[in-house]
Order: structure tokens, then C-alpha cells, then sequence
């Protein structure tokens, strides 16, 4: 297909009254469709292979090569398409197991995974181990063709909303750190598991805490070998960066522009807002050229820069969008507020956890100088 083509597709496709409206959809047993409309576009996308256009047709994708997908990308933002799905299974574990899963894995979980049949939750943080994260303590032991996992996880997106999860855990205890962990897939609604959410700081509920008691997880779900966990975690945390450098997490604020027209202000506010506009048009175009040189592939540890650039951008843009506004940007609730001030509120409010998610920027600086640049430790 041709750019046309997919601009012509996402047109004839997409119901008119789902455009633009920012609905998004995760999929699984626990998650409905934002819209009746919403439904038309989701089966067709379905259907095409389009909800992940660049994994293999025999797992639910289309096959789309980096310069088609983008195509289609570019064609879905054109008309004001929403993603038809979007999660960790499809950004991040999808990718992860599509490099180091077996075939059996592979056929169980990705083509649901892609219909929105099950959604995923990420399990790697620990009331203990958040930026250490390999001094995770969550065990899991060996009972011969399963393991038993007990531990706790937290900071969980989405859990009380998933269908399964991908865990690391602990399988070596006297091992070295790094060197003990395994990676995991299981059921969340099963004996033993535990899930509560917790209110953050915008007033949404979406981070949890997962507790795990004799929960019984078959081997055939153990991705890759036994301790060598550290190795695809490492792997799915740069799939994630990547996906954070895209903007496919982060909360986009609004037009700077139109909100200086909206709002008016000083100079130093219309410079400001300039800088950051030129700044994340460098950026996009150096994404785009590191895209090029890796054929879309994620390849290093670059994804870090991406990652870091990218969460504190878009801060600089919310804070600066907050700064316009004035008092208008002020508000948490009541009539007094336009619902787009609101939400320009909670998603200023909302972005400051993008500064911790996927690996703050500490770490990234910290990944950076030593894999990029080559700094000594």
C-alpha cells in the first residue's frame, strides 16, 4: 500500500464521531470499549493486522515494515484516528517475546494479545527496588514442572485492569544479583494474587500494588532460561523507553501557540514557548534519523537519550502550558474552569511521574554516560 492508500483506509475506516476525541482502548476481559463506534474501528483493525501493524501476520500483525507502519501512523494522526490498541502486551512485551519467546509462547499469547483478547501489566518494581531494581525480592521456586512465586510488586500500571502479567522474580537466591532473576508470564485471576490501586497525585487511580501467595506458574511460561531474566528485562526496558520516546505514554499537553493566543502573555513566555517548540522538532527529526539508521529496530541503549529527552520536554511543555494559563491553570474541579484548563491541570499534575516512570532521569543520564558515550564507572 501507498501513503494514499493507507491515508484512504484510516478515512473509510475510522467513524467520524471517534476522531479526535483522544479515546483510547487496552483491551483484555476487564476493559470496555470507549464508544459503539469505537467497535467498527477496532474489528477493522483487527482484521487488517493493523492494531500491530509490524509484528508477523501469523501473530495477529500485518508484516508492515518501519516506513509502511509509519505510513500508517502518520495516516491514523492525519485524520484523528485513535490507536485501536495500546498497552505493555503491544509495545512492549509483544516485542520482547517476538525476540525471545519459543514458538509455543509465541502462538498462545501474541495473536490474543493482538486482538485485545488479554491485556498485560508489567511486574518489575519493588517496595525494596524501584532504581536497584535487580535487588528485587520477589521468589519464585522450583517445584519441578512449576514454580511457586511469593513476593510483592508495586507501582504496577494498570493491574486491577489486566489479565496477566510479566514478572520478574527471583530463582537463585545465593546467585549474584543480576544473575539470579528469571522473567515470568502468568495469570493474574488465580489463587494467590492480590491486587489493590492506589489514588496518584492527578486524581486517577492507576498505579498498584500486587501481592503474591503460592501462586502456581506453569514453566512452560519461563521466557528464555532460568536466571538469565536480567537479560530480557534489560531488553524490554529499552522496548519501553522507545515507546516512551515515541510519546505513546507520556500525557501530550496542548498547543503552546494556540494557548499564548488564548491566554496572551509577557515575551519571556512566548520565547520560552518558542524554545521548546524548536527543541521538539530537533528531537522528532533526530528520532526519525535514528530510526532510519536502525531500520526501526530499537537496537542500543540510545533509547535511554530518546527516553530522557522526550519525559522532560514534554514537562518543559506542560509547565510552560501552566505558566500561560496563570491562574486559569490552577484548577482542580467546579465551573469556575473550562474542562480543557482541568485537564491541562491533571496532566501537568500526571507528568511528573513520566520523570520516574520507565527508569528516571538519574538513571538514564547514568545509562547514557556509560553506555553511550563510554564514560568510566
Amino acid at each position: 500500500m501507498t501513503n494514499e492508500d493507507y491515508r484512504a483506509w484510516v478515512a473509510a475506516a475510522c467513524p467520524q464521531e471517534i476522531r479526535g476525541r483522544g479515546l483510547n482502548y487496552t483491551g483484555g476481559s476487564k476493559n470496555a470499549l470507549p464508544d459503539p463506534a469505537f467497535r467498527r474501528w477496532f474489528d477493522a483493525c483487527v482484521e487488517r493486522g493493523f492494531t500491530v501493524p509490524e509484528w508477523p501476520v501469523e501473530y495477529g500483525g500485518a508484516g508492515l515494515n518501519t516506513k509502511q507502519a509509519r505510513a500508517l501512523g502518520d495516516a491514523m494522526r492525519e485524520v484523528g484516528a485513535p490507536l485501536p490498541l495500546f498497552g505493555t502486551g503491544t509495545t512492549m512485551l509483544g516485542s520482547t517475546l517476538l525476540e525471545y519467546g519459543t514458538d509455543d509462547q509465541k502462538a498462545r499469547h501474541l495473536p490474543r494479545t493482538a486482538r485485545g483478547e488479554i491485556s498485560w501489566c508489567q511486574g518489575y518494581s519493588e517496595p525494596g527496588s524501584g532504581s536497584d531494581l535487580a535487588a528485587l525480592a520477589t521468589r519464585a521456586e522450583d517445584h519441578g514442572d512449576y514454580y511457586l512465586v511469593n513476593g510483592s510488586k508495586i507501582w504496577t500500571s494498570g493491574a486491577h485492569r489486566s489479565d496477566w502479567i510479566f514478572c520478574l522474580v527471583r530463582t537463585d537466591p545465593e546467585a549474584p544479583k543480576q544473575q539470579g532473576i528469571s522473567f515470568l508470564l502468568f495469570a493474574l485471576d488465580q489463587p494467590g494474587v492480590t491486587v489493590r490501586n492506589f489514588a496518584l497525585i492527578h486524581g486517577a487511580s492507576e498505579f498498584c500494588e500486587a501481592f503474591f501467595d503460592d501462586v502456581k506458574v506453569p514453566k512452560t511460561d519461563l521466557i528464555g532460561q532460568p536466571n538469565d531474566g536480567w537479560t530480557i528485562a534489560k531488553r524490554l526496558l529499552q522496548y519501553e523507553r522507545s515507546s516512551v520516546a515515541k510519546g505513546q505514554f507520556l500525557p501530550r499537553g496542548g498547543s503552546l501557540a494556540d494557548a499564548l493566543k488564548h491566554y496572551g502573555t509577557n515575551e519571556a513566555a512566548r520565547d520560552n514557548a518558542l524554545k521548546i517548540d524548536m527543541d521538539d522538532a530537533a528531537f522528532r527529526l533526530t528520532r526519525a534519523r535514528a530510526a532510519e539508521e536502525t531500520k526501526g529496530g530499537v537496537g542500543t541503549f540510545a533509547t535511554s537519550t530518546f527516553k530522557l529527552i522526550s519525559s522532560e520536554l514534554e514537562s518543559r511543555r506542560l509547565d510552560a502550558m501552566i505558566n500561560i494559563m496563570g491562574t486559569r491553570g490552577l484548577g482542580w474541579t467546579g465551573d469556575g474552569f473550562a474542562d480543557k484548563e482541568l485537564e491541562a491541570t491533571r496532566k501537568w499534575l500526571y507528568n511528573k511521574g513520566f520523570m520516574i516512570a520507565g527508569g528516571r532521569s538519574e538513571i538514564q543520564r547514568n545509562v547514557i554516560a556509560k553506555r553511550v558515550l563510554g564514560l568510566p564507572d
